[in-house]
Parts: structure tokens; sequence; C-alpha cells
């Protein structure tokens, strides 16, 4: 085992599996000698050249398209976009094209394509550099949304999203991608895309989140459990789209309360769909109302520090959260 953040297991997972697959290649911005913005790609232009490390134009609609076309020719790319925030150019291609393309040609066309973004709010980007986009995407059959928290799901989900013979939206929340560290084995593994994960095991209430919001909720959970004496189950959902229903019920059909958590703003959030499971597959077992904690609709996460922190969840508020719904 070794410690590892989260953006060195990125990393690590496009180096694997661009040394498994001679058909894997990168595409984006400044993804060559640069090594992206982030530095997730740092050294693989070095490692492979530049036909499988390949800088884009500043164009995310051209990176798409021309992943998808890859794609059709049975190559493996994984596209990054630099923010996901940028993503909104290529929305066109991923939800008309890209992920129906399968559909549309009764199976006969694959496309075995990554679509890499950093997401989410934190690192004082302001709004063009701060956005959660996941809600958007999770209305798109044919298409998988992914979300990691943890340095070992960030390298096992993305290497079988590489695998996967259809498209998969990756999605890395940035502001973890330094702060997050944990064990990655040294042997070859794979993190199933579909089935959640539970992060902390409990009696008392279920939290449902994802991403850099998985993260804090177990932080939140160990500070009402040490502080309080409450049980928090935590649910790392980490695949967004295919639902993984039967977790979610079976967590509330256990605790019978339920708290869902993210960061994107709160009008038709991902917790919607959360909220709806329980509603019609798990009414029987709650004790409570269903609960969210979300960012705030407004129009985007805001520059200023306290602003920016007045938007987010944090771990002490969703102890706040997870202390009013143990009360009911």
């Amino acid at each position: 085992m070794a410690i590892m953040t989260l953006i060195d297991a990125v990393r690590m997972a496009m180096d694997e599996e661009m040394a498994r697959d001679p058909r894997v290649f990168i595409t984006g911005e400044d993804v060559g000698p640069r090594g992206g913005v982030f530095r997730a790609t740092l050294g693989l232009h070095e490692k492979y050249g530049g036909e499988r490390v390949v800088d884009s134009p500043l164009a995310e609609l051209s990176i798409v398209a021309v992943g998808m076309g890859a794609a059709l020719a049975d190559l493996r790319p994984i596209c990054e976009i630099q923010f996901a925030d940028f993503i909104h150019p290529a929305f066109n291609q991923i939800i008309s094209e890209v992920s129906r393309m399968y559909y549309r040609s009764d199976g006969q066309w694959l496309v075995p394509m990554v679509i890499r973004a950093p997401y989410g709010g934190g690192i004082a980007g302001g709004l063009y550099h701060s956005q959660s986009i996941e809600a958007f995407f999770t209305h798109a059959p044919g298409l998988k949304v992914v979300v990691p928290s943890t340095p070992y799901d960030a390298r096992g989900l993305l290497k079988s999203a590489v695998r996967d013979p259809n498209p998969v939206l990756y999605l890395e929340p940035k502001k973890g991608y330094r702060s997050i560290k944990g064990e990655v084995p040294e042997a070859e593994y794979t993190v199933p895309i579909g089935p959640a994960r539970i992060a902390r095991e409990g009696g008392d209430l279920s939290v449902f989140a994802y991403g850099m919001m998985a993260h804090y909720a177990v932080q939140a959970a160990e500070k009402v459990a040490r502080e309080d004496g409450i049980d928090a189950e935590v649910i790392d959902l980490r695949t967004l789209l295919p639902v993984d229903k039967d977790a979610i019920v079976n967590s509330v059909k256990k605790t019978g309360k339920a708290l869902i958590v993210h960061e994107d703003t709160h009008t038709m959030g991902y917790a919607a769909e959360v909220a709806a499971v329980l509603g019609d597959d798990g009414f029987e077992y709650l004790d409570g109302p269903i609960k969210r904690l979300t960012g705030p609709d407004v129009p985007g996460v805001p520059f200023s520090h306290p602003m920016q922190e007045y938007f987010m969840p944090n771990p002490d508020k969703i102890a706040a959260a997870i202390r009013d719904l143990a009360a009911y």
C-alpha cells in the first residue's frame, strides 16, 4: 500500500491504462508538456509522446467530437475538460451524439470514451471555475456519470471507465485533489461502475453524498459520534448514473432517516433523485423527513472567501444537519 493523493491516483490510472492498451490516448487543453493546469497528466507526454498525449485547441466542442470520432474508430480516448465549467460548448455532442450513439445504432456502434472534468468549488475560482454540473448529465441515458471521493476509488473507477465500452463522464472534486489522501494498493485492481460504497457504517441515520461532500460527510459523522453519540451511516454514491437504488433503500431500511448532501445548487439538484428513490421504494422505512443540505440557489460559487464558505457545505454544516435530523 502507498499513501496517495486523489490527483496522483488519477494520474496513476491513466498511466497504467496507456501502458496496458496502446489504443488509449489523452487529449485536452494543456495536457501535453505542461501536464494540465492541475498536473493530472504530468510526465505522460514525455513517457508516451505527442501522438498519445495531445494538446488540443481551446475548443471543448472539438475535444469531445474528436474523442467520439476516435472512439468510433476503436481507439480509447480520455478527453480532459480543463474545468467542468467549460463543458457546456460540448453539451450537444455529449447529450445528442455521444450518449445516444449505441442506442440509435441498435448496438452496432460503441463509443468507448472517458470525459474527465474537475468540478466544484472551494478554490476561490469564482463563477467560471467552481461549477457543479452533474445534474445536467445525469439526465442523459446512455451516459455513465462517476464521481470518486477517495484515491482508491479514483484509480479503480477511472480504470473501469477507460475499459467501459461506452461513454463515461468522470467528475473529479478538484478541491480534494491534494487534500484528500488515502491508501492505494500497488497491485492492479478496478472498482466497478454502478455500486455505491458504505463509507461509514451506522445505525441512527443515513447520509448520502459523493465527491468532496462524501469526504466531508465522513468527517462530520465521526464528529457527531464523538460529541453527541449519534451513529450516522455514510453512503458514498460514487456512481450517479446509473443510480444504485438498492444501496440507497437498504441503508434507510436500517436507519430510518436520510440526509442528502451535495455542493450543487438546491433546486433540481442530484439530491432530488435520491429523495425520489426513497419516496418510491423506501417510504415505508422512513421515520423522519428526507432532508437536503446543498448550496443555495444562486448563479454560482462566489470568489470571495467568506461568501464561498457561505455557499458550500462543510463538515460543520453537515454535522449540524445530522444533529437536526437525529432529533426527529
